[in-house]
């Protein structure tokens, strides 16, 4: 019997998928659990607009975040903080303060897991910091830390 897969089924197959299983493990435990419905042509079309639907989804998902790729490569952030001798800063910037920067000044609002800090920031100065916003597109934006007075 042909079955589309609702969810992963460990060894058999994966969500999505169309595939030919035994009648008895379909009826019995796939469709009676949920993990899978009979494969009709009406389930077919379904998944296929479904899929269709996720994939205009991801395409919208990565040109948004190229247009914010774009913006966040024109802007500085510009944060203080008190620092001592030499530059160094009493503390350190994390990417939890760049993101509320951003979201103050800017208008921008950026998940603070989506700044790659490999550390914190410790000194004063321009500093280039990765933002990952897609697995496919990488923002750089520039965070300048100045001298709190």
């Amino acid at each position: 019997m042909k079955v589309i897969f609702l969810q992963d089924v460990k060894g058999k197959g994966k969500k999505g998928e169309v595939k030919n299983v035994a009648d008895g493990y379909a009826h019995n435990f796939l469709i009676k659990k949920g993990l899978a419905v009979e494969a009709t042509s009406a389930n077919i079309s379904a998944l296929e607009g479904q899929k269709k639907k996720e994939k205009k989804e991801a395409a919208e998902e990565l040109k948004s975040a190229k247009e914010l790729k774009k913006q966040l490569e024109e802007i500085t952030v510009e944060l203080s903080a008190k620092s001592g001798e030499g530059g160094r800063l009493f503390g350190s910037v994390t990417s939890k303060q760049i993101a509320d920067a951003l979201q103050k000044g800017h208008q921008l609002k950026v998940d603070k897991r989506k700044i790659e800090l490999n550390d914190a920031i410790r000194s004063l100065g321009y500093t280039n910091v990765p933002v990952k916003l897609h697995p496919e597109v990488q923002a750089t934006l520039k965070v300048h830390v100045k001298e709190q007075s």
